[in-house]
């Protein structure tokens, strides 16, 4: 590792750096997306829903390098207008050092100024950092999706979605303190 990341948005001149880094990220970290990044079209996707304003994504630079991403997802003309998908990205040897909490913590707090009265996060149980981390910043299970996705090698994983609801989690710091 090199220099202190730079956080910054996501910018469409990312993409060469984009798909490096996905590439670089363990296959399995990746199961939990309804979408393969590895797929040029899919990263396509993503940088245009990204200039439509449909995605909000941070990205984490070291060394020119992208080391982290996140994203705040939301379909305004679907049936949940109001549920924001947050998606957390993180290069295993970036990991424990805080980077993943800074990331969460910035998109969560833009989603919920963008007015998110829901949001939730998909992960395979086995990521219990990912959980943890998630869970101290509010998020709680709520589902867990038996053998729902399947990896390169055809093996099937269940799918945990963990969830936060701003204004509970507003009211019990008002109540009890961060």
């Amino acid at each position: 590792m090199s220099d202190a990341p730079k956080i910054r948005g996501f910018e469409t001149g990312d993409r060469p750096a984009l798909e490096s880094f996905v590439h670089a990220l363990p296959p399995h970290d990746l199961l939990f997306l309804s979408r393969d990044l590895r797929q040029p079209k899919v990263v396509a996707a993503w940088l245009q829903r990204a200039a439509e304003g449909e995605i909000d994504s941070l990205v984490a630079i070291s060394g020119g390098e992208i080391v982290a991403t996140t994203a705040s997802v939301r379909d305004p003309l679907g049936w949940s207008p109001h549920v924001c998908e947050i998606r957390l990205l993180v290069l295993p040897e970036w990991r424990g050092q805080g980077l993943g909490r800074t990331l969460l913590e910035r998109c969560v707090d833009a989603a919920i100024a963008k007015g998110a009265s829901k949001l939730v996060a998909r992960m395979t149980p086995d990521q219990a950092g990912a959980i943890t981390l998630f869970e101290e910043t509010g998020f709680r299970g709520e589902a867990l999706l038996r053998d729902h996705v399947r990896d390169d090698a055809g093996q099937l994983h269940d799918l945990a979605i963990l969830a936060l609801d701003p204004a509970r989690r507003a009211a019990s710091e008002a109540a009890y303190g961060s």
